[in-house]
């Protein structure tokens, strides 16, 4: 159930083509099911435009399950993130339908009809291949938000020649994903040349003093270019699902 469906049903009672009746048993569990372990917000999509994510790790693969077949029911894409190889084979064999993006520590299924199309484009920039699972569940999110998605990858600040390369894909965004550890340079580096909204993700990649993406986050809140917002360390999905509500923006 999104938006355009809840008035597709209310003409349908208004005109007489459906009963009031029926129009409450399919309304019954819209703000959400309960499944003892879970209350399923099947209402998020209607106020902000996409179904709850299911954060895997914690969850046993029953649960996944459970909470995936829930959302599907009404229709919804159904997107889980933090799955070890281990686990997502085995919420596979419950719940097949659900693809595996190794690359990425996701399984996903689409909605039953396509999403509203962005505006524009969303580009997925990582520093280093390090950063490439977190950049990856950045893309993936934005995608089934509804948003074409450009990848420009492994162009950190030690070669920044790579970037400038690439000037055709920065031209083209409606918003940026821009991925990074390290010192967590190549956020400010992009906002410095762009005229639209940088997410800045930071990650746990590098050495000791990294600690565990402290730097990197530390160093993108203390950017001094503008136009430049940061998520916590290693969230790819909240950097993508930012970039793709700015990319449907009216």
């Amino acid at each position: 159930m999104n938006s355009d469906k809840l008035t597709q049903l209310l003409e349908q009672v208004a005109s007489g083509a459906l009963a009031p009746a029926s129009a409450v048993e399919r309304l019954k569990k819209l703000p959400y099911e309960d499944l003892g372990f879970a209350k399923v917000d099947h209402h998020r999509v209607i106020r902000q435009g996409f179904p709850e994510v299911i954060f895997g790790a914690g969850k046993s693969p029953e649960q996944i399950a459970a909470i995936g077949h829930s959302l599907h029911r009404q229709g919804s894409a159904v997107l889980v993130t933090r799955v070890d190889p281990a686990k997502a084979a085995e919420v596979q064999a419950l719940y097949p339908e659900l693809e595996h993006h190794p690359d990425c520590a996701c399984l996903s299924l689409a909605a039953a009809d396509p999403p509203r199309p962005g505006k524009g484009r969303v580009v997925v920039i990582a520093a280093g291949t390090s950063d490439l699972p977190v950049a990856n569940e950045a893309v993936l999110t934005a995608r089934l938000m509804g948003s074409q998605v450009e990848t420009v990858f492994d162009v950190g600040v030690s070669g920044l020649h790579r970037l400038l390369a690439s000037a055709d894909a920065l031209e083209r965004a409606s918003a940026f994903v821009v991925v990074a550890g390290m010192e967590g340079a190549l956020p400010s580096v992009v906002a410095g040349m762009v005229d639209k909204p940088v997410v800045a993700v930071p990650t746990s990649v590098g050495y000791g003093t990294s600690f565990g993406g402290l730097a990197a986050l530390l160093g993108m809140l203390n950017s001094c270019a503008p136009g430049l917002s940061v998520v916590n360390i290693d969230n790819g999905f909240g950097g993508g699902y930012l970039a793709g509500l700015i990319d449907h923006l009216e």
